[in-house]
């Protein structure tokens, strides 16, 4: 932005999984692919990413195969489109400075705490949770998202019991 350029602005979706790769299709027309669930469920992160807000959000399987410390939170529990065993999502926040994300460590507790009262159906404590971390960051779009399905699900309780995972509709 210092240069008067707009900043890149993607979204990354990044999952660990066996795939299969290779040459697919004829001799007149050879294209070099991967293919499999975990190429689904990478292309499915990369654009739930628009509906979070977030830039870089990776898998339980990812997590779980990290061998340094990253700054990250656990975004949400989802089914994604074609699945039925949810799958926790995370978000890599490592690129944020104080600048671009003020209070991020205070954000991060008040945001977890969010999530466990959301998880537990307890919307009106999570609500003020995730207000507080609008306070500290209000461009904190996952936050707003939640404080958004908080004030659904207090209108529209879930039928049965709740077991905090949200069913994620598009691909």
């Amino acid at each position: 932005m210092s240069e008067g350029k707009l900043p890149v602005d993607i979204g990354i979706g990044l999952n660990t999984d066996m795939v299969v790769s290779g040459n697919i299709g004829s001799k007149k027309r050879m294209d070099y692919t991967i293919i499999g669930d975990g190429v689904n469920l990478a292309s499915r992160l990369e654009s739930a990413c628009k509906t979070y807000g977030t830039h870089i959000l990776i898998s339980e399987f990812t997590y779980k195969q990290l061998k340094s410390t990253y700054y990250t939170r656990e975004i949400d529990l989802v089914i994604v489109k074609g699945k039925t065993q949810p799958v926790a999502v995370f978000e890599v926040l490592d690129y944020h400075t104080e600048e671009s994300y003020p209070h991020l460590n205070d954000a991060l507790r008040q945001f977890r705490a969010g999530l466990a009262d959301y998880r537990h159906g307890r919307w009106k404590e999570a609500i003020r949770a995730f207000e507080e971390v609008l306070e500290m960051n209000p461009a904190d779009k996952t936050a707003k998202l939640y404080v958004e399905r908080c004030h659904h699900l207090q209108e529209k309780p879930p039928k049965g019991e709740w077991s905090g995972v949200w069913v994620m509709e598009e691909k």
